[in-house]
């Protein structure tokens, strides 16, 4: 596939101020720390090449959801430590992104130096994708060009994925070009038998995905919370587990199209539950114990899928030819309900023929460092959750859609 945007490499940046948006929404442990710097070395690339081309790089990402005000629990500084780590250089940071402040910083920045401003979801703006924040970070920052690298936020339509776009030239970043080139060699003429694999915690979140994967997978394999709200839908007491209320006609709509496609006998087998689980009354557990379906005490909460379904699913993808897998099917920061995802992972990757992609966010991170400990490698894992997930399912992104058509 021909990428259909101009990339950072069809402009002449050398010596002009570049803003870039990347995405740095890592996860953190408990004391503020970087727990997985995938996203953050994704970014390397794109800033690499400016800083060789003279550029003075000015970075703004998100982290978290504080709600469009200051938190300080969700600062860019340990990003700036890490970044400035992982580029082997000193790196300027400003704890705003708009205003005199920025822009003297931009001012006093020398050529092939890099300045990280500080999270844009601390103002409304940035999710409100409001035209007047969007013009005064073109002001503050006096950028010449704006690169998209955000891969995992171009699905939303925000300040510093759309609006921005109206107020300086823009162009793609080399990790967005490699994602959108990576995913769409790896959908296109999709193969088949393809095998969805749904995990993590909200219905609601991937209703236009889950529909779509009903009409273009062979099958489909629910895990994680996900799971619990399936399971109760079909009359499966599911104890204390979390069950996300309110998505019973999504459900509706979502088995009638899967039967319409299949058959009322064969649904069953097409959007495949668990049918056992591994529960306890703490996601703390040190101890594993799988359970049926129908013994699931009142007391007790689903925290992974069960010994049984992990090796159901396994069989499930034994002819599959493509395999897309989005949420970590158990509480995986828990070794105890990793169980469930580590399985499907040795499953997949034991496969050579089998053609995986893993889209980001959690199921990202669990990925890496599973592949890590145990020398395995999936096909392509993304940056991007919902953003994959999207541009799978066939939805235009805003993130994309906006930047400067390629002329090639």
């Amino acid at each position: 596939m021909i990428f259909s945007k101009q990339t950072v490499r069809d402009v002449s940046v050398q010596g002009k101020v570049v803003l870039v948006r990347a995405d740095y929404n890592v996860p953190l442990t408990d004391d503020g720390e970087i727990s997985d710097d995938l996203r953050i070395r994704a970014s390397l690339e794109t800033l690499q090449y400016l800083l060789q081309q003279n550029c003075k790089v000015v970075v703004i990402s998100h982290l978290g959801r504080p709600g469009g005000q200051p938190n300080r629990k969700y600062t860019l500084l340990p990003v700036a430590k890490r970044l400035s780590d992982l580029l082997g250089v000193g790196i300027k940071f400003i704890d705003d992104c708009i205003g005199k402040k920025v822009h003297e910083a931009v001012q006093n920045l020398a050529p092939g130096q890099l300045l990280l401003l500080e999270n844009v979801r601390f103002y409304p703006g940035e999710e409100e994708n409001n035209y007047e924040f969007a013009r005064e970070l073109a002001e503050a920052t006096g950028a010449r060009y704006f690169v998209q690298d955000g891969f995992g936020v171009v699905h939303r339509e925000h300040a510093t994925t759309s609006a921005i776009t109206h107020f300086i030239p823009s162009v793609a970043g080399l990790l967005l070009e490699k994602e959108i080139t990576a995913l769409s060699e790896s959908t296109d003429g999709m193969k088949h038998p393809l095998v969805a694999i749904l995990g993590g915690a909200k219905v609601s979140d991937k209703i236009s995905v889950i529909k779509k994967f009903v009409k273009i997978a062979d099958k489909i394999l629910v895990g994680g919370a996900m799971a619990n709200t399936f399971l109760a839908y079909r009359g499966v007491d599911m104890g204390a587990s979390k069950i996300e209320d309110g998505q019973h006609q999504v459900l509706d709509e979502i088995y009638s199209a899967a039967v319409d496609k299949v058959g009322v006998d064969n649904v069953d087998d097409f959007i495949v539950l668990p049918v056992d689980l591994a529960v306890s009354t703490t996601p703390k557990a040190v101890r594993r114990k799988s359970v049926p379906l129908y013994a699931i005490d009142e007391h007790e909460s689903a925290f992974d899928i069960g010994d049984a379904t992990a090796a159901k699913f396994c069989n499930e993808l034994e002819d599959a030819e493509l395999v897309i897998w989005n949420g970590t099917l158990g509480f995986a920061e828990n070794q105890t309900f990793a169980y469930g995802s580590a399985v499907l992972a040795k499953c997949i990757t034991s496969k050579s023929k089998l053609t995986s992609i893993i889209g980001g966010g959690d199921t990202a991170d669990f990925a890496l460092k599973w592949c890590k400990k145990n020398n395995a490698k999936f096909s392509h894992i993304s940056t991007g959750g919902g953003a994959s997930l999207d541009f799978i399912a066939g939805r235009k992104l805003p993130g994309v859609e906006a930047l400067l058509v390629s002329k090639k």
